[in-house]
């Protein structure tokens, strides 16, 4: 099934006198349970086509549909609540609400669509369980490290059970360590949830972990490929298969 689709998508920008093409006629398809990446050096189109895609920014021409629906046909409005039931965002800088701790972070969206607090309770401390932040429920952000920080992202990123994660170089800011961490987190939400990831990302730890690799170039997609797992990806479960 298709969670994202493309036709012909492109993103012009007037710089001065001259035209940039950010993205030229970018035909892409996201599948469910994806964990793809869109791989690429800076000013190849990551970020632009992420924003096309969680309709944070308009085309200059072509299509996206998410879930089956167009989103070029939608008013703002309808964007804004496309956008907060159906995409979870993790940005490079976390973009946490500073004054809410990480509970509150995470069931924050939850609020804005009306759910019952036992139910927002129940779902928010199960995340932050997912994501290894048991205990660390009511810290600020500013009492959590940049980790545990991008970790409250996932759990708020998850907590209105989208249909698709853009992740938007979601490692950049963390230590090797950390990084290895979080991705281990997300490869198991993916493995045992379902979840549907997009990243864009020019590092080389998160390129190895994609399942598809969707490599940019001067705004256009090069190359696209679904990567076969090796015997010793799989997990100790599978392997007692």
């Amino acid at each position: 099934m298709s969670i994202i689709r493309t036709e012909n998508l492109c993103r012009n920008y007037q710089q001065g006198s001259s035209v940039v093409h950010a993205l030229k006629d970018v035909n892409l398809e996201i599948k469910e349970g994806d964990f793809a990446v869109l791989a690429g050096s800076s000013g190849s189109g990551k970020t632009t086509l992420l924003n096309m895609l969680g309709a944070l920014d308009k085309p200059s021409s072509g299509k996206v549909w998410l879930d089956g629906v167009e989103i070029g046909a939608l008013s703002n409005h309808r964007k804004s609540v496309l956008r907060r039931d159906q995409i979870g965002f993790v940005f490079q800088f976390y973009n946490l609400i500073p004054v809410l701790s990480a509970y509150e972070n995470t069931e924050f969206v939850m609020l804005l669509q009306g759910i019952p607090a036992l139910e927002r309770r129940t779902r928010s401390l199960t995340l932050l369980e997912k994501v290894g932040l048991e205990g660390l429920e009511k810290r600020k952000p500013h009492e959590l490290s940049g980790g545990q920080q991008q970790r409250v992202a996932i759990a708020r990123a998850l907590a209105s059970d989208p249909a698709v994660i853009l992740a938007d170089e979601p490692t950049a800011n963390l230590d090797s360590a950390t990084e290895e961490g979080l991705l281990d987190i997300m490869e198991t939400l993916n493995r045992e949830m379902g979840t549907t990831f997009l990243f864009s990302s020019h590092d080389p730890d998160v390129i190895k972990r994609a399942k598809r690799l969707i490599k940019l170039h001067d705004g256009q997609v090069v190359s696209d490929e679904r990567i076969s797992p090796k015997p010793n990806d799989q997990s100790p479960k599978e392997n007692q298969g």
